[in-house]
């Protein structure tokens, strides 16, 4: 059973964005292995909301999605620091700190 919170609305629409910009930049220039890269992780990110068995964990997996927009949005290339890729960023850190209970918001997490 899934329970739909503000808190799985948030990692879903990063994770989704994520995965978006990734296919997005595997059609341009610059480095197509990390935008790769970005499509697996974000869909595993997305998957591991739904699914508790996938390994290593949602936050893993958000993590890594996080480091990886940082570094698409650091280097140059064709489409640089495009909006998608800076509102799945927002949003993946926004998810992590929410996770992570660093920030408590009543009826958020």
């Amino acid at each position: 059973m899934i329970t739909f919170s503000w808190l799985l609305l948030i990692g879903l629409v990063g994770g989704v964005l994520a995965v978006i910009d990734g296919a997005a930049r595997t059609r341009g220039r610059g480095t197509p292995i990390l935008a790769i890269i970005e499509i697996v992780v974000g869909a595993l990110w997305v998957l591991s909301l739904f699914f508790p068995s996938i390994p290593f964990g949602a936050v893993t997996l958000a993590i890594v999605t996080l480091i990886v927009l940082v570094v698409q949005l650091v280097l140059p290339g064709k489409r640089r620091g495009g909006a998608m890729t800076i509102i799945a960023l927002i949003l993946t850190a926004v998810w992590i700190v929410l996770a992570l209970h660093w920030v408590i918001i009543p009826g958020v997490n």
